[in-house]
């Protein structure tokens, strides 16, 4: 079963998603480790970790569509990935969409914005026509039709244009033939409502990020307004970074780090990469001492 197969039937099921948000491998192996059935990547975290830039459309095509790959080949579980506009026109996203599916990919995500996009809580936001992305999502489900790939159609349009611009185009994306739809950042516990009562028989998707623009609700919160998927695309980032930063400073501050406390150890880390299969393959196929 394919990886897109995977995620249609884990959508077919009662309740919600819990989706952490992932930027490389190793985070998408310790989702996978602790239990969650889906991950995803953020652009976000990915621009910040590979780029030390922010979300401001940095990232190339070919740089988003190598970090993805290279973490869909990490993880047994489905992997949806942040594509942001598609990286261009209808023929564009039609490319991105046939790269996404050899990656082995079981999503993605199509924001309508300007290119160059920005983090959906950021300030500054610009969409594109609303006609424009119907023609993207019409052409990224054309493009993925054998592969049973997930379409899941971001708007955008909340900032610059209203909550109800943002529903009217959430319209307009399902007749395209998306397969989720994602109204990206409303400001409050109504929102949340209006959009849940505005499509009461689609999948839809709320993204809960720290200090954002969205109310912090729980997952059991959302699924009772009607949420299929809950992202959580920036957590591990934000709290690696203040892991990170702890440590570092603990190790400038005292030139040791022999009384830091709160790491894995070694062999810990070893068990998690999978070293002792890879010594024992090793050992399988080394040489005969003579």
């Amino acid at each position: 079963m394919s990886s897109s197969q995977k995620l249609r039937q884990l959508l077919a099921r009662p309740g919600i998603l819990v989706i952490p948000g992932v930027y490389d491998c190793l985070g998408a192996k310790l989702t996978e480790q602790l239990g969650f059935e889906v991950v995803a990547t953020s652009g976000f975290g990915i621009a910040a970790s590979t780029l030390g830039l922010p979300d401001y459309g940095f990232l190339t095509a070919s740089e988003m569509l190598y970090t993805v790959g290279r973490i869909a080949q990490s993880i047994d579980i489905p992997l949806i990935a942040d594509a942001d506009t598609g990286y261009g026109n209808a023929l564009n996203v039609m490319r991105t969409v046939k790269e996404a599916v050899k990656l082995g990919l079981a999503g993605i995500i199509l924001e309508d914005q300007e290119w160059p996009k920005k983090c959906g809580h950021f300030e500054g936001k610009r969409v594109i026509p609303t006609a424009e992305h119907v023609g993207k999502i019409r052409a990224a489900v054309q493009a993925s039709a054998e592969s049973e790939l997930v379409i899941i159609a971001r708007t955008d349009a909340r900032a610059p244009l209203g909550l109800e611009e943002a529903i009217r185009r959430g319209r307009a994306y399902i007749e395209a033939g998306a397969d989720l739809l994602f109204i990206e950042a409303p400001q409050s516990v109504e929102e949340l409502k209006a959009i849940a009562a505005a499509f009461p028989d689609f999948p839809l998707v709320a993204n809960i990020i720290e200090g954002g623009k969205t109310p912090q609700l729980s997952a059991s919160e959302l699924q009772q307004m009607g949420y299929k998927i809950a992202f959580f695309p920036v957590t591990g980032l934000l709290a690696t970074t203040y892991i990170l930063t702890t440590c570092l400073r603990h190790l400038k501050e005292r030139g040791t780090t022999a009384d830091l406390k709160d790491l894995v150890t070694f062999q810990e880390f070893e068990q998690l990469i999978g070293v002792p299969h890879y010594r024992q393959l090793e050992q399988q196929f080394a040489a005969p001492i003579e």
